[in-house]
């Protein structure tokens, strides 16, 4: 019987084993639930005392019995006390654990000790947030959620563009009624191009007007040229399309000054003009000049020109989009005023640490940190500011560049006609004559 049992057993176990790779791969939430998690809880409960210790969360507790000055009774150790900690709670594809800090603790010393716990739990990742004050909420990601991101889902809303998901597995929203002014920034084939033919085939199909302003010639945003309502490919061009704008946005303050209200939201619908969003693809050819006067004049004036759209256009349906490999205060006093005033930060890939300090710095340190860790590998994976002034990580759609070029024509009738910008087109080619 004992060769039997043997045989009998071993054949369960590899049946075990092969029912437990389906699951992992078809329903890794369930493979999650019923093996993952219990083992990831062990090892959160058997290991915080030890972790805690080793990174400086526990804090020492003096004896009861003390004299005055903290001179201690002979034998009486001074014994560190580890923070209570709530039991692991099961998420999807994860856990979450609450601390309760002692006194005089921050949640700065958590971020630290971050890495430690993912190495002591056998995690892809922990995220340190703390809910409210006197505790920290501890979440642990058991894979990388961006890896294989699903397809997420939102309501359809003007101005408003599903970019992709969220680590968190919920929908990743450009929201430009909520957030008007978006700053972009990637490396070479970090997923910025991707992310930006997502957006424009997002909002294709919405009565907007999309203004493409690419000066490597067009080569990015010319594929999108039949649902542009214009494209200026050189930073000549730019100029008179900012400015035609500008002009543009004073006439709008004059039709919400006679009607009496603050934007052209409360405008009626007849009166209401089309909004408009500027995508500007490589903002370093904006603020770079060859040393030349002439170049010199363009370069400032850009500069001008793209604050003062960020600062008054949100109320009247102006929006930006400024994207850039490189996005430094070298590229002149201007960025940097002109970043305070984009609110909505993406941070892919980048190839310096000073485009992401400037690009999520001003807003929050430990961002920066996730930022540059982002690799070659993680195409489209990104840092992003949200509404409620955090911070995620996310991927964006992968988008082909065909079926994005077939959107574009596909809704090419429903580009909005901006005659101020092509009335300043013409006078430029005048011009060049």
């Amino acid at each position: 019987m004992g060769p039997l049992i043997l045989a009998f057993a071993l054949a369960v176990a590899a049946w075990l084993l092969v029912v437990g790779d389906l699951v992992r791969r078809h329903r890794p939430a369930w493979h999650w639930y019923l093996t993952g998690y219990p083992a990831a809880a062990w090892r959160v409960v058997s290991t915080w005392r030890r972790v805690a210790l080793l990174n400086d969360l526990a804090v020492s507790r003096l004896p009861a019995r003390t004299l005055v000055g903290h001179l201690l009774v002979k034998g009486d150790p001074v014994r560190p006390v580890a923070p209570r900690i709530s039991f692991p709670r099961a998420t999807r594809m994860g856990l979450s654990v609450v601390v309760r800090l002692h006194a005089g603790q921050a949640p700065g010393t958590y971020m630290q000790a971050a890495d430690a716990l993912v190495h002591a739990w056998k995690v892809h990742a922990v995220r340190v947030t703390s809910p409210e004050r006197g505790l920290v909420l501890l979440t642990a990601s058991a894979t990388d959620p961006l890896e294989r991101p699903g397809l997420a889902s939102a309501p359809a809303e003007l101005l408003s563009a599903l970019i992709g998901a969220l680590e968190t597995g919920g929908a990743w929203v450009m929201n430009l009624r909520l957030v008007p002014h978006w700053l972009i920034a990637g490396a070479t084939r970090s997923g910025k191009s991707t992310l930006l033919a997502r957006l424009i085939t997002q909002l294709a199909p919405q009565p907007v007007a999309l203004v493409g302003i690419d000066c490597k010639g067009g080569m990015e945003l010319g594929l999108f040229t039949e649902r542009l309502s214009t494209l200026a490919t050189c930073r000549r061009e730019a100029v008179a399309v900012l400015t035609a704008l500008v002009v543009d946005m004073q006439d709008r303050m004059s039709a919400c000054r006679t009607a009496g209200v603050r934007s052209i939201w409360e405008l009626p619908d007849k009166l209401r003009p089309v909004p408009v969003v500027v995508l500007v693809d490589e903002i370093a050819e904006l603020y770079l000049s060859d040393g030349t006067r002439q170049s010199k004049a363009e370069a400032e004036q850009c500069s001008t020109l793209l604050l003062r759209l960020a600062q008054l256009g949100a109320a009247l349906g102006l929006h930006l989009v400024v994207a850039g490999q490189r996005v430094g205060s070298d590229l002149g006093p201007g960025v940097t005023a002109l970043r305070a005033q984009l609110g909505g930060r993406i941070c892919h890939r980048v190839n310096d640490p000073g485009t992401a300090e400037m690009t999520l710095g001003d807003l929050n340190k430990d961002a920066v940190t996730v930022a540059q860790a982002i690799t070659a590998q993680e195409r489209g994976v990104a840092v992003c500011t949200g509404p409620d002034g955090g911070w995620a990580r996310a991927r964006s759609h992968l988008t082909p560049t065909d079926e994005a070029v077939a959107t574009a024509r596909k809704h090419s009738g429903m580009t909005p006609e901006l005659p101020a910008i092509e009335r300043a087109l013409v006078a430029l080619e005048g011009d060049g004559e």
